[in-house]
């Protein structure tokens, strides 16, 4: 489905299912209130975005070493689930997908996977969709007796009701890795807390998981990228992903730009193989970059890799450039170094995770502008934000990490005790 349309259905019927479910529920209550038990089957909810899935790791992980990995479950589109198989943390059987081709496969697959929850038994959900109105109204219908999830409180949040059972406050300045950790640690609190949870957040984990690469695989993707690319070997391989038919259109960074930065790269970087990857959607755009440049040195392997296949190809590159997208928290899962494009969204929140990562982000006054609180929808027609990155900075930058492995923006420094960087330092106003 198109993601003007999903925002039509979470908001319109949604909000009405969440009020008559609601209902529901308070009349139930009127009945009693079951105590908190210990989860023993848990369930996260997290239909889209794969490279959300990746900083989720820290979440699954504590859940699967209080219960068992056979006792967790996902639910997922099924489009987003490749990303979840090479994680390789859940069983295949533990993986619930729904199909979201469009509104009535979407309903079908919905109502299936809602019997599947019963039949297995599901008694806890984790809500990862940040004030989605969908994922609650799962949670709820589910028939899990424990439901955690963001609630707004007092704050002029997204209505979905009072469906959830652990009610987090939301913290617009917690890492989503550790946001996602956070709904977790609640399951397993003594008691319950308002709001919750009250704990400090260094406790909470955040980790990535690390590629797992197959020796014969590697070697067949790698006769795979021979076929396409002249001249093999090359002592650099350098991969730019333009990401040109992102679903946040703001998140762009210029085609003419992409295409300046390959062709100085190509110029400076004789030894260098660069790789233009993508969806098959945005192979057109990887097109275009070949004919302005024609070198033997630049191929594409837009729509011709697997999402395995993307991760070897990401393993074997010394070089990511990337806007803010999934690849480069797929990325992160491996040893390339990654640089990534920051714009109407956050690192401070959505960054990759990793010591390999570095991030150029303008931090304008109006920047984030695509939140949780806005469904991710911006009233901005003029992305400063990502209009801002020159080429300049991004290609001395490039040089600077192939050259040195070290960056030259400002060093990187952890965030909270753990291992999450960041290659800009806040500039926020102190009193004397």
């Amino acid at each position: 489905m198109k993601i003007e349309t999903v925002r039509w259905v979470d908001v319109n019927i949604g909000r009405v299912l969440c009020f008559l479910l609601t209902l529901w529920r308070k009349l139930i209550l009127l009945f009693g209130k079951p105590a908190p038990k210990r989860p023993k089957r848990i369930l996260f909810i997290k239909f889209i975005e794969q490279g959300a899935t990746v900083i989720a790791y820290s979440a699954i992980k504590r859940a699967i070493d209080e219960i068992g990995k056979e006792n967790v479950y996902f639910c997922v589109f099924e489009a987003n689930r490749p990303i979840l198989d090479l994680i390789n943390v859940l069983p295949d059987e533990n993986i619930i997908t729904i199909k979201d081709n469009n509104l009535s496969s979407f309903a079908l697959g919905s109502l299936k996977a809602l019997i599947r929850m019963r039949r297995l038994g599901i008694d806890t959900t984790v809500d990862m969709e940040f004030f989605s109105r969908a994922s609650a109204i799962f949670a709820y219908l589910s028939g899990a007796r424990q439901r955690v999830g963001l609630h707004r409180y007092t704050s002029e949040y997204s209505y979905r009701g009072k469906l959830m059972t652990h009610e987090v406050q939301h913290n617009a300045y917690l890492h989503t890795s550790r946001a996602y950790a956070l709904l977790v640690a609640c399951l397993f609190q003594e008691k319950q807390e308002t709001p919750a949870p009250k704990m400090d957040k260094r406790l909470l984990p955040v980790d990535i998981p690390k590629f797992q690469a197959d020796s014969s695989k590697a070697l067949t993707f790698q006769q795979k990228l021979q076929s396409e690319a002249k001249g093999w070997p090359y002592t650099q391989v350098i991969l730019v992903n333009t990401n040109s038919s992102d679903m946040l259109p703001l998140r762009r960074w210029e085609l003419e730009k992409f295409t300046e930065l390959t062709r100085r790269l190509l110029e400076t970087q004789p030894e260098a193989l660069l790789v233009l990857t993508g969806t098959a959607e945005e192979a057109p755009n990887a097109e275009r970059i070949q004919q302005e440049i024609s070198s033997e040195r630049l191929v594409s392997m837009a729509g011709k890799t697997s999402m395995e296949e993307l991760l070897y190809l990401f393993d074997m590159a010394d070089l990511l450039i990337t806007n803010d997208s999934g690849p480069a928290h797929f990325a992160s899962m491996t040893q390339t170094q990654v640089l990534v494009l920051f714009g109407p969204e956050t690192p401070q929140l959505y960054g990759p995770v990793g010591k390999n990562i570095h991030i150029i982000w303008k931090a304008l006054a109006c920047s984030p502008c695509i939140n949780a609180i806005n469904h991710r929808f911006s009233p901005c027609r003029d992305n400063q934000c990502m209009k801002q990155i020159t080429v300049d900075e991004v290609f001395d930058e490039a040089i600077s990490i192939l050259n040195h492995k070290t960056s030259l923006l400002p060093q990187p420094e952890k965030v909270e005790e753990e291992t999450i960087f960041v290659n800009f330092k806040p500039d926020f106003p102190t009193q004397s």
